[in-house]
């Protein structure tokens, strides 16, 4: 096959475990910068170029978009769908989990457990979402940040009101989450390839951080999750409508919640702790899956 890779910066761990593993199979992979893609939106001649030239024709497309950069890299990706090239993962469904509230909202539809999870407007309806979430401590996310970024964890009701209203106040938009207290500080990574978790990691925070995110100098170790665990994994993987991802959960009292379904997830903190190589399992998928216009939404929606 010849694999293109959406991806700015071909020196990370997890692209370059792709292009080893594809290699290895005898495929090629060429690493193409997002942001120097330009299109040609034509009728019936979707054109991409690249420093210049026009893109040849793949069989496939992996696409490794930054979240500050997924408004263009959706672009460039549908592009590449409507010439029929098959996504590793669709467009719509990468722009469904990279869209907090809405991933929130098709998960809560199709009855997945979640963290008591609100979202409002107004400021002044401060008061009655934290009621709504179970008051403090409370856990406030920016619906923008990735990696742990913009994750504030509000241990009383006056400092929740705080962080709300100053946020609120700024015209930025944030949810807030029941916090899961009995989850320790400890999450679980489980990694879906084509409807079946190949591996699966828990994740602690650094010392005195609540936010597990190996970025932030969490530490992570395999681990067996239960079967309502995987079952919950391949769900979230389902109703986002991705191939690959990383599901996050935490386990509580009643169950796993489901924090976030990361379409890009890294493969280094997996590989590492699990010892599974997850690059060629996902090179492995594409071997099976793609054929030309076996896009399910063709870059609609």
């Amino acid at each position: 096959m010849r694999i293109a890779m959406l991806a700015r910066n071909p020196k990370l761990y997890s692209h370059q475990r792709l292009k080893e593993a594809a290699e290895s199979r005898g495929h090629s992979l060429e690493i193409i910068n997002t942001l120097r893609c330009y299109m040609n939106i034509a009728s019936r001649r979707p054109d991409i170029y690249y420093n210049g030239q026009k893109l040849p024709k793949y069989d496939t497309v992996i696409p490794r978009i930054g979240a500050s950069v997924t408004f263009y890299g959706l672009a460039v990706l549908r592009q590449f769908e409507m010439q029929g090239v098959f996504p590793l993962n669709e467009s719509v469904a990468i722009g469904r989990s990279r869209d907090k509230l809405r991933s929130m909202q098709l998960l809560a539809r199709d009855g997945l457990g979640l963290p008591v999870t609100t979202f409002a407007h107004d400021p002044k309806q401060t008061d009655e979402v934290l009621k709504l979430a179970g008051d403090a401590p409370v856990v406030i996310k920016l619906l923008e940040g990735t990696q742990g970024i913009g994750v504030v964890l509000a241990e009383t009701h006056n400092s929740a009101k705080s962080v709300i209203e100053a946020f609120r106040g700024a015209n930025i938009n944030i949810l807030v989450q029941e916090f899961i207290k009995e989850a320790g500080g400890t999450d679980i990574r489980a990694l879906v390839v084509g409807n079946k978790v190949v591996a699966a990691m828990q994740r602690t925070g650094a010392e005195g951080d609540f936010r597990s995110n190996l970025h932030r100098g969490g530490s992570a170790k395999s681990m067996r999750i239960s079967p309502e665990e995987r079952a919950t994994a391949i769900r979230a993987a389902k109703s986002m409508g991705l191939n690959v991802c990383g599901v996050d959960m935490l386990r509580s009292n009643h169950g796993p919640v489901i924090m976030e379904v990361n379409s890009s997830p890294g493969l280094e903190g997996v590989e590492n702790a699990t010892g599974i190589d997850i690059a060629g399992r996902i090179i492995e998928f594409l071997e099976a899956k793609a054929k030309t216009g076996r896009t399910k939404t063709k870059g609609q929606g």
